[in-house]
């Protein structure tokens, strides 16, 4: 399988480059900074310098063309402004989408995040808010298309070692996850149609991944 991943030196997208390239896979991982290159490539994948804030969808197809599937796993990051949240969050999310159409590229796995209703909550940070909404945003969008898309809403990410056991589902109690453990849940909504058109939730827990993947169905 060939996977192309959007924001492919982020913490997610480098453990599952890793799981994926381990196991024969090719991974193109598309990071904005020349520097992350060597770090993608030492996760076993190889990577595309492509600054999906500046990018159109025809320079981005031609980076997807060929591939079995995308993945969303981009992020303005800690300490960018809501102004980057909608350009990134929600931008590049949509400017993937429109560039897997183009290149005919149906699978896409987006990686979203948990609680986006709490974006109108008085008490929210302004800027946790604009990710929240542009989040969501992103979210309308691709299920809106015709694509064989999942949304994957991880609950609050740690980097603790995985356990190889979680909770996954359309809707979960809110927790932690590892970071190591939802990569390897990305792999797996990669192997099976049964989160297709789907948004799962997903949190620690106590069903090993397997179980929890082959229970979709």
């Amino acid at each position: 399988m060939r996977v192309v991943i959007a924001g492919g030196h982020g913490k997610i997208a480098l453990r599952t480059t890793t799981l994926l390239a381990a196991r024969g896979d090719t991974v193109v991982g598309l990071v904005r900074n020349p520097d992350h290159v060597d770090d993608v490539r030492a996760a076993g994948g190889d990577a595309q310098v492509l600054d999906l804030e500046k990018a159109d969808a025809n320079e981005v197809a031609a980076a997807v063309a060929g591939a079995d599937a995308v993945v969303f796993a981009a992020g303005a990051g800690p300490g960018s402004g809501a102004a980057r949240k909608e350009t990134v969050d929600k931008g590049a999310a949509v400017l993937l989408a429109d560039a897997a159409e183009v290149a005919e590229v149906r699978r896409y796995l987006q990686i979203s995040a948990m609680g986006l209703d709490r974006a109108d909550d008085p008490d929210m940070d302004e800027v946790f808010a604009g990710y929240l909404r542009a989040k969501a945003a992103a979210e309308q969008d691709l299920m809106a298309r015709g694509l064989e898309w999942t949304v994957l809403r991880p609950g609050r990410l740690t980097d603790d070692p995985g356990t190889g056991r979680v909770m996954l589902g359309e809707h979960v109690p809110p927790g932690d996850v590892t970071r190591d453990d939802v990569a390897a849940v990305c792999v797996g909504l990669l192997d099976t149609p049964a989160g297709v058109r789907r948004v799962l939730e997903l949190v620690g827990g106590d069903v090993p991944v397997g179980d929890a993947l082959a229970a979709l169905a």
